[in-house]
């Protein structure tokens, strides 16, 4: 009888950590981790040395030192008193503002124009490609630069407001003053109002704006348990019940009654003395860049949307049609869909692309991230090297977040395939 038995497993040796397809991949990973520590002990250690040789060190204490310069339009109470760390949060939450108001104009903007250049109206489609062949091929600088010099330039100050006849007039239904200087926008007033709750270093949130993200956060748990109920009836009887009245009634009832509880309201801006007062007077440097980063990075979100829909069958729009949707619905309801898990993946780098543009602000005198911890705080303290570490690990730290929540969404979006 044959012995089928297995064979003895080979002793292991050294030369196997390479001519072994087993190991050799291990043995390249381990030498190639070796060589980059070493390259940055020696680089580590370079800096340090020259750094001693200059009278320096390298320490982050200037963080809690007095600023000593003043940062227009806070987002948080700051005053030229303040610690570098303080105007180095202001500088962070004004990057997180306009990126964040950015990314979502630029989207709005790009899936609109991206649709619009396979619209059938020739004129129309040449029209978007046009812009997006503008905005894409020339630097996101000078549209910035452009931006600004018409909002200097070409609007009127603000006292041409002035006066029975001005020379100037306030636009969407007197509400909106632009001018050379700022844009004079309405703010929320309320009748009622809850009062703050502080939460420690003058930050204060208001009652209202807790009771309305209890609100909607409760909402879309609910919402979320009315479509899980609805899939069990469908499950179990093959009907679906009807459930969007429940759905809006119960995103929109609850905040309604908080808008007539606090009396919310809008406050226009009216001009007293030399300035707009009662309203929000938002900084041109910062309506230029949020203006500029939406146009540039809003052309090349269009592209991704086009590339898309192109990328869905063209039978599944020919199904949609002979099962007589409507040329919107079938945009809607069948293209769109297919077409997330191509446009998500390139939308997620336009998306980081925004947020670090952003740091053109300092062309405009936005006081950002760039313009207080990588401008005048650098200037000031001379700790140019802590400076830029820091700043480079909050960019890092911003754009992972952003990484990580939109692969979220598209992990959620994706076709998922048997």
């Amino acid at each position: 009888m044959a012995d089928i038995s297995a064979p003895a497993a080979t002793p292991f040796r050294l030369s196997m950590l390479l001519y072994d397809r087993r190991y050799r991949s291990m043995t390249i990973q381990v030498f190639v981790f070796i060589l980059v520590m070493a390259f940055a002990w020696w680089l580590v250690g370079n800096t340090i040395q020259n750094l001693r040789v200059m009278g320096k060190d390298f320490d982050f204490g200037f963080l809690g030192q007095r600023a000593g310069y003043d940062i227009p339009s806070p987002p948080i109470p700051y005053t030229s008193d303040d610690t570098h760390l303080r105007a180095t949060i202001v500088g962070l939450l004004n990057t997180v503002i306009v990126s964040v108001l950015g990314c979502i104009a630029a989207t709005v903007l790009g899936i609109t124009v991206g649709v619009a250049r396979l619209s059938n109206n020739w004129l129309f489609a040449r029209l978007m490609t046009i812009y997006v062949e503008m905005f894409r091929n020339i630097p996101l600088l000078l549209w910035i630069l452009i931006v600004y010099a018409i909002f200097t330039e070409v609007l009127p100050p603000p006292n041409a407001y002035r006066g029975e006849d001005p020379a100037a007039s306030m636009i969407l239904f007197d509400n909106v003053a632009l001018t050379n200087r700022y844009t004079a926008i309405p703010s929320l007033g309320m009748t009622n109002n809850p009062g703050d709750l502080d939460l420690g270093y003058r930050i204060l949130i208001n009652w209202a704006v807790i009771a309305f993200a209890v609100v909607l956060i409760g909402g879309w748990f609910l919402r979320k348990a009315v479509l899980n109920h609805a899939q069990k009836v469908q499950d179990a009887t093959g009907d679906r019940p009807v459930t969007w009245w429940k759905n809006l009634a119960i995103m929109t009832v609850p905040s309604l009654l908080l808008i007539w509880y606090f009396g919310l309201h809008l406050v226009p801006p009216e001009l007293k003395g030399f300035n707009f007062a009662g309203g929000l007077n938002v900084q041109n440097g910062f309506v230029a860049l949020w203006l500029a980063l939406t146009l540039y990075t809003g052309a090349f979100i269009a592209e991704i949307v086009r590339a898309g829909i192109l990328a869905v069958s063209k039978g599944q729009s020919e199904a949609a049609f002979a099962l007589g949707l409507k040329p919107n619905w079938t945009m809607n309801l069948v293209i769109l869909p297919q077409a997330l898990r191509v446009i998500i993946p390139p939308l997620i780098s336009q998306y980081l692309n925004l947020t670090k543009n952003s740091s053109l602000a300092i062309a405009v005198g936005y006081m950002d991230l760039r313009g207080t911890l990588g401008g005048t705080t650098l200037n000031q303290t001379g700790r140019e090297l802590e400076a830029i570490v820091l700043m480079m690990l909050i960019y890092l730290a911003l754009s992972l977040i952003i990484s990580g929540a939109m692969n979220v969404y598209n992990n959620r979006v994706k076709l998922k395939e048997r």
